[in-house]
């Protein structure tokens, strides 16, 4: 096939249901379809009319090679996140001036420069990118206050963007008033409360449960190491084998979340587990891998978690990150002491590992309901006859 006759995929950032998306735009293509669902573990979103997958590093890269000689991959912005199919077809791009196109462009690079992650990046960026389009014909050194709480009445409380998303907007608005100098009096920029959901904690029989029904040798080492060692989902990705202690039965996170190293507990159980997999699977560099010891891919995990779930019988909704939340709330159900979950969690604050809590029962057991007291003191009446003779 030519190379001008290839389909166009176009895609953008954007988030949904809490985390950073990238949203796949194409004319109907059982190719592309077939690639996207099985090496991406895509989904289709009703509500967006479109496939997307998890954002993560060099995710595009992976799609324009997954997807070579089969479509042209080609990123499209679009006004508010939505997009019309006429637009994919027609190569159309978000309505943003060549002049504020690089005046985002050197956003960019001050944030990496500021040595941000890319994924929050790219979330600030595609942020302001859409308050930018909406004054599009505006010079951006006039930008004030007034400018930015009309973008957010007419664009954030109609299309309902989550709390947490409104958050990121100012703190993506600060760091642009930074960067350009607008007029906007970031002192008087609103920041939303902040959204507390409590973790989905899963029993320790369910966890067994999960892990008894894997039964593929590295799918059941993954998901035991971030249950039994409290890990982001990131963190295991990153594990070397250098990073395994098997004598010290410790495991080292590098560059954590905050950049942040920490030793972790390896547990007993554990390590006949590792030294199965090792000897299986033989790893070099990175302990889990993918194609040609390449690190390997978060979907796949998720993909397999789910199945296991499924399989275990499992109606919560569960992702990698609710093992990590079933491994603190155990510990903490355990007796052991907070400011040693938050050391093994990595938490910078005391008050994020506080959230468990809420949802640890160790001590919440122990309180009796009032209408099990009540019930209690009827049958103790009943049986002494005190109630009756009352009658």
């Amino acid at each position: 096939m030519e190379f001008d006759k290839l389909p166009t995929l176009s895609y953008e950032r954007k988030m949904h249901r809490a985390s950073l998306k990238l949203f796949l735009y194409f004319e109907y293509n059982p190719d592309i379809k077939k690639i996207i669902k099985e090496t991406f573990y895509a989904k289709y979103s009703k509500t967006h009319r479109a496939w997307y997958i998890l954002e993560a590093s060099e995710i595009v890269k992976t799609l324009q090679t997954k997807l070579k000689g089969v479509a042209i991959v080609s990123e499209v912005i679009t006004k508010r996140g939505v997009l019309k199919k006429s637009s994919v077809t027609k190569g159309k791009i978000k309505n943003i001036s060549a002049e504020n196109r690089l005046v985002l462009k050197q956003f960019r690079e001050y944030l990496q420069g500021k040595r941000y992650s890319e994924s929050t990046v790219m979330t600030y960026l595609m942020l302001v990118a859409g308050l930018v389009e909406y004054h599009n014909k505006m010079d951006l050194t006039r930008l004030d206050l007034p400018k930015v709480q009309e973008y957010v009445e007419k664009v954030f409380a109609p299309y309902k963007y989550s709390i947490n998303t409104h958050r990121q907007f100012i703190s993506a608005m600060k760091q642009f008033h930074e960067f350009y100098g607008t007029q906007i009096d970031t002192t008087q920029l609103f920041m939303p409360k902040k959204t507390r959901y409590l973790p989905t904690v899963l029993s320790k029989e369910e966890v067994l449960d999960i892990l008894t029904v894997t039964a593929n040798l590295k799918h059941r080492t993954i998901l035991a190491l971030l249950y039994s060692c409290g890990l982001r989902i990131s963190e295991v990705l990153n594990l070397h084998i250098r990073d395994i202690d098997i004598d010290r039965r410790q495991l080292v996170v590098r560059g954590g979340k905050g950049r942040k190293d920490r030793y972790v507990i390896l547990a007993e159980t554990m390590v006949p587990l590792l030294s199965n997999y090792k000897m299986t699977y033989q790893p070099n560099g990175y302990l889990i891998y993918g194609r040609n010891f390449s690190q390997y891919s978060p979907e796949s995990i998720r993909a397999f978690l789910r199945k296991s779930c499924k399989k275990a019988k499992i109606k919560k909704r569960v992702t990698p990150h609710t093992l990590r939340h079933s491994y603190a709330t155990h510990l903490l159900e355990s007796g052991i002491d907070l400011r040693y979950i938050q050391e093994l969690l990595g938490h910078a604050k005391p008050e994020t590992t506080m959230i468990y809590t809420h949802v640890a029962k160790k001590d919440l057991l122990s309180i009796k309901s009032p209408l099990d007291i009540a019930l209690k003191e009827l049958a103790t009446k009943m049986r002494g006859g005190g109630f009756l003779s009352n009658q």
